[in-house]
């Protein structure tokens, strides 16, 4: 009698929490349109006085507008902020798509030696490592899906990006490029 009682409130407590996250922004949400497109942000856009940072819609991270000044210029993200250890461990394993100018920076505190490996990695990713001055590193240009060899940084990382792999060739990135959120 006791044990169906506390299956019977279990299995209330599991339907009450899956309606409750139906009901989230990020579920509500959903992807925006086809291949290599992003996946759409929920709440609001701005980050004024008053206003709440966006939400990725896929992770339920906040998301931060990011810049990386090149010789040739100023190239926006918006990219996803994995803050606990629990959300840095999970990364973008698993993700199939993100939008070319998305990514995810990962702050390391205190600042340390990093090193990343693409385990359960589906899409092929740079990984920029950026010092304590907030300039790149070095990039580990297109780390390969599923390979879990480590990565490592050319020094102290304060923080680190990952974005798209070939994006950072693409827009011309190189150590010594500022990176600002």
């Amino acid at each position: 009698m006791v044990r169906n009682l506390v299956n019977t409130f279990r299995t209330g407590v599991l339907v009450l929490a899956g309606a409750l996250m139906a009901c989230s922004p990020m579920a509500a949400a959903g992807s925006a349109g086809g291949a290599g497109a992003g996946v759409q942000l929920a709440g609001s856009q701005g980050t004024g006085a008053g206003e709440s940072p966006s939400v990725h819609s896929v992770s339920g991270l906040p998301v931060i507008p990011l810049t990386v000044t090149t010789a040739k210029g100023r190239h926006s993200f918006r990219v996803e902020l994995a803050r606990t250890a629990q959300q840095q461990a999970r990364g973008l394993m698993f993700r199939t798509q993100m939008g070319a100018n998305e990514g995810m920076l990962f702050l390391r505190t205190p600042p340390d030696h990093a090193s990343f490996w693409m385990r359960n990695t589906v899409i092929p990713l740079d990984i920029i490592y950026v010092g304590t001055d907030r300039r790149i590193l070095n990039i580990a240009a297109n780390a390969v899906p599923y390979d879990e060899t480590p990565l490592a940084s050319a020094g102290i990382a304060a923080a680190v990006l990952e974005l798209n792999g070939g994006r950072a060739a693409e827009l011309g990135l190189a150590p010594g490029d500022t990176v600002d959120w």
